[in-house]
């Protein structure tokens, strides 16, 4: 898939404020023209006018089809919590697509995400799916997660949910859930809070199984300029928005 980047003024067709805070916005194309290109993993550049920062925010695509783009965003920062106020049929400015998204393994896969970190998982699912992969996902919230986002990923494959307080699935850590240690995985694919993938990424190198990490370490160009998402790896620093956000853990320094 060619994945050029382009800069484009997107109409917000849909907006949905979840339970849980988080925002659902799905984006088209004012004019009916297709959806830039996007491999699952890839994020996008959102300039929020209406926070008056100088730099663009760095948001994990949670969907893309041929006519539109989803987004799941956690609003915990001025840009973020700037997206609450834009309303169905603003436009926002977007650069995309941008960084390294996840591989393509064969087997059974097992999806991990923790918090808002699930959303770039969605989208890589559906992928997976249709190369006639297996797929398991599990997530690691605070407290119960939203209805509408559970059911869109049980819909097409199984999902169990740890929470930390006990409200919903699983009561505890993602590691400590049974399908975590049961399944035969060819690769394990996360995102989500660095030591969550850390403790992970341990027991999948323990257990011999390939595994794939979505960092998300603070982004402000998106290109690879500013240096402010630098990561230490086995190749040297690198930055995550130009050589991640998705790496193997092979290469990360944990």
């Amino acid at each position: 898939m060619n994945t050029t980047k382009e800069q484009r003024i997107l109409r917000i067709e849909r907006k949905a404020v979840l339970p849980s805070g988080w925002l659902h916005l799905v984006l088209v194309d004012p004019d009916g023209a297709p959806m830039f290109n996007a491999e699952p993993g890839q994020f996008v550049e959102v300039a929020v006018d209406r926070a008056k920062v100088l730099l663009n925010r760095p948001l994990s695509i949670y969907n893309r089809t041929e006519q539109s783009l989803e987004l799941l965003v956690s609003p915990v920062g001025t840009a973020t919590r700037a997206l609450e106020e834009y309303a169905e049929g603003d436009s926002l400015r977007v650069i995309g697509a941008l960084g390294k998204g996840f591989g393509i393994p064969s087997g059974k896969v097992l999806l991990v995400g923790g918090g808002v970190g699930i959303a770039p998982l969605y989208y890589q699912m559906r992928r997976l799916l249709e190369k006639g992969c297996e797929v398991e996902v599990l997530f690691g919230m605070r407290t119960a997660p939203d209805d509408a986002v559970c059911r869109r990923f049980s819909e097409l494959a199984p999902l169990h949910v740890c929470t930390d307080d006990g409200s919903a699935g699983f009561h505890g850590l993602v590691t400590a859930h049974p399908v975590f240690t049961a399944g035969n995985y060819s690769m394990i694919q996360m995102c989500g809070p660095k030591p969550m993938m850390k403790a992970a990424a341990a027991l999948a190198a323990a257990a011999g199984i390939e595994a794939e990490a979505s960092l998300e370490n603070m982004m402000a160009c998106g290109l690879g300029a500013c240096l402010c998402c630098v990561e230490p790896t086995v190749k040297g620093n690198l930055c995550v928005c130009k050589h991640g956000p998705v790496f193997n853990i092979k290469e990360l320094q944990w």
